[in-house]
């Protein structure tokens, strides 16, 4: 198991083969997507030869509880195809059992600061439907502002997406701003 990071309850590890299981579950909650597809159930070889190769190959972190090994979803910190790479794109999709309990914003934060901390990040920036409003929710816990609001073409329209999708960014002089200043080492 390739961990990504840790925080105090959860665990952010790479994707592998084995968690083709896993993800067809999440994918398959219609409440998990609704924002997404519409709630649309997701056939399983998509999930074999399309979703999972591209989790393994890019920036996307099965979410593990710490304390029960549970696999509670995934987080996403990537450049979005043919984006700048100091300007990733923070993502998360959760079961319910894990929505209102903090994980969505205590991985957020966790991939953040790594951005920022290790990654030379400028920019952190998320999108969602209008509509949603947890997931909006987390993103302002996590210190993200709206940037914008922007209607694109679905080719299949879902409920709410009259409303548009939203932007979400935080800057690296955000992040400083709200992470408490690191004391200096003693040199001896």
């Amino acid at each position: 198991m390739e961990i990504y990071l840790e925080t105090d309850r959860l665990i952010l590890r790479r994707f592998t083969e084995a968690d083709a299981d896993l993800l067809f579950e999440l994918h398959n909650d219609p409440d998990v997507m609704r924002f997404l597809n519409g709630g649309k159930p997701t056939p399983r070889d998509v999930i074999v030869n399309e979703t999972l190769p591209r989790y393994i190959s890019s920036g996307f972190f099965a979410a593990i509880e710490r304390s029960t090994g549970a696999f509670l979803g995934w987080f996403h910190l990537r450049p979005p195809e043919g984006g700048d790479p100091a300007e990733p794109e923070l993502g998360y999709r959760l079961h319910k059992a894990a929505w209102g309990r903090g994980y969505g914003t205590e991985g957020s934060l966790a991939l953040i600061g790594k951005a920022f901390g290790e990654l030379g990040a400028r920019r952190v920036f998320a999108m969602t439907m209008a509509v949603n409003r947890g997931s909006r929710r987390v993103m302002e816990k996590c210190g993200l502002r709206h940037v914008r609001t922007h209607f694109d073409h679905w080719p299949e329209p879902i409920e709410g997406a009259e409303e548009g999708e939203v932007e979400y960014e935080i800057l690296r002089s955000d992040w400083e701003a709200r992470v408490p200043a690191r004391p200096a080492r003693d040199e001896a």
